[in-house]
């Protein structure tokens, strides 16, 4: 993080001062230009600030109506925010496996998985991966907190989040919506600041989603920035197969390409995985595991069930390690971390 921001630090801090002295702190003007850059960058219609990448999940369900009685069909393997915000509402979440090249939620079984019940399907473009969608008139709302720029928004919306760690991050929390649709936008606005409309009237249960200016003048500051970030993950991806095409590693899976990919992360997918990862640390190479357990298997006790068969997120989530792939991540970086994983299968 300190690395990709040095070299843009003088824009930050401008940035900074520039909202202290206007001591306008939630909302305001840098929130509003925030909305509408990232629109224009974006190519859609409505950028709606909110305060995570949780929250504008749970305020766009929360849009679309979804509450008790109703299902929701995601994929078990995500971050828990994706399942958690379902769940929230006290809406059953219901699960369907993913595709085994893209490690997307399968189209065909999140279709099996409807019943007259499903009020929408919440794929995850993970890892930066645009994930397919399925062919069906009930509302799409895409996770797209690993996917900022891979693509336009396909479904009803998509949601972002700016976690420092995320290709477009901010200094703490923050998230946006994106969609097309007026009649969805006015009412996430409404939602955003306890459904009220004019202030203390309130028309609507909303929540306190709302984004503060400072995170929205630092993405502002970052935003411009973006595409040669995502140029450079890009970059070190192809790198990292012409590397490992190299090495003839028949153990090792690359993930699934795609013109449109930002890799948020770089996963692969090996046996003896814990082992390589121990076997990497001892060399002092970062790793991460995405994510060691299905939401299937949380213990978290929200309601939710499984529809159909699971094999292919079991399987991966005892295969899949992610590589470094952040913007600055050198070339002699990637070269080593390759070389450590040939040394592991060649004992």
């Amino acid at each position: 993080m300190n690395a990709e921001l040095s070299p843009i630090r003088a824009e930050i801090d401008a940035a900074i001062r520039r909202v202290l002295d206007a001591g306008v702190f939630i909302g305001g003007p840098e929130v509003a230009a925030l909305e509408q850059e990232l629109a224009r960058a974006l190519g859609v219609r409505h950028a709606i600030g909110v305060s995570s990448g949780t929250d504008a999940l749970l305020a766009t369900l929360m849009a679309l109506g979804v509450g008790p009685g109703d299902e929701v069909v995601t994929t078990p393997f995500s971050f828990f925010a994706t399942a958690g915000s379902i769940a929230r509402l006290g809406a059953k979440v219901v699960f369907a496996d993913i595709d085994d090249e893209t490690l997307c939620l399968d189209p065909a079984a999140a279709l099996a998985a409807c019943t007259a019940r499903t009020k929408a399907i919440v794929p995850v473009n993970l890892f930066g991966y645009p994930a397919k969608l399925p062919a069906t008139d009930l509302p799409i709302v895409e996770d797209a907190a690993q996917s900022i720029g891979a693509g336009p928004v396909r479904g009803l919306a998509a949601t972002l989040s700016f976690f420092p760690t995320k290709n477009l991050g901010a200094l703490g929390d923050g998230g946006a919506v994106l969609t097309n649709d007026d009649a969805l936008a006015d009412r996430l606005r409404l939602l955003r600041s306890h459904g009220a409309r004019p202030k203390y009237h309130h028309v609507a249960l909303g929540g306190n989603f709302r984004l503060d200016a400072l995170q929205a003048a630092v993405l502002r500051a970052k935003l411009p920035h973006l595409p040669r970030w995502t140029a450079m993950r890009r970059a070190n991806a192809a790198h990292y197969r012409e590397l490992f095409a190299a090495a003839r590693l028949p153990d090792v899976r690359l993930p699934a390409d795609h013109p449109d990919h930002v890799y948020h992360q770089f996963v692969l997918r090996v046996p003896r995985r814990d082992e390589l990862r121990r076997h990497l640390a001892d060399q002092g190479i970062e790793t991460e595991v995405y994510y060691p357990s299905p939401l299937h298997a949380q213990p978290a006790g929200m309601d939710h069930v499984v529809r159909g068969a699971t094999r292919v997120v079991d399987r991966v989530c005892a295969e899949a390690l992610a590589l470094p792939i952040h913007p600055v991540l050198g070339p002699g970086h990637r070269e080593w971390i390759v070389r450590a994983i040939e040394g592991f299968f060649a004992r």
